[in-house]
């Protein structure tokens, strides 16, 4: 219970930070109709679970978790002074890449399951959710890092060998339409 607590107390904290826009919007819209935003906030995310369920264009819906928000988000830190929203941001899209690939292989069969949309929004927003050790932070140290670690060298060794064939063959393409 003291958890529970603690969830709703960090949640009604982040609902009242007036340095969000959102919270601008969420605050005018308790006003009008004089509905605690807490309760506004869970109404909302309640009808988008039901949505991402049983309604029309839940992927347009994840797209929007997973593209809009966090480029945004980029591009904030971008321009910003500080070098640690970059790092954040930048895990966050290696993540993002790398559960991309592993879903292009699973995607057909999942999409069929109903619940498919939701949990694929709910991985986003966990990949993103603003604490120190989000999603995207966990998979990146627990999983992709020692799994780069081991095989960069190979990657980079057959990269080489790639850029060195592709040169190689222009050069010969060359070479031959020259001497044509």
């Amino acid at each position: 219970m003291a958890r529970l607590a603690a969830v709703k107390d960090s949640l009604d904290k982040a609902l009242h930070d007036e340095s969000k826009l959102w919270t601008k919007y969420l605050a005018k819209v308790e006003k009008q109709t004089g509905v605690n935003r807490t309760y506004l906030f869970l109404g909302s995310a309640v009808f988008l679970g039901i949505y991402l369920v049983f309604g029309v264009g839940q992927q347009l819906i994840c797209n929007i978790f997973g593209f809009v928000y966090p480029a945004y988000c980029s591009m904030k830190a971008l321009e910003s002074p500080s070098k640690d929203d970059d790092k954040k941001w930048l895990t966050y899209w290696v993540v993002f890449a790398v559960f991309t690939i592993v879903e292009s292989f699973s995607d057909y069969i999942l999409c069929w399951f109903p619940v498919y949309w939701l949990f694929k929004c709910l991985f986003y927003m966990w990949l993103m959710v603003p604490m120190d050790n989000n999603g995207s932070l966990v998979l990146y140290r627990v999983l992709i890092r020692p799994t780069f670690l081991r095989y960069h060298h190979k990657v980079d060794q057959f990269i080489s060998e790639a850029q060195n064939a592709a040169v190689k063959a222009a050069s010969n393409a060359l070479l031959t339409e020259k001497q044509d």
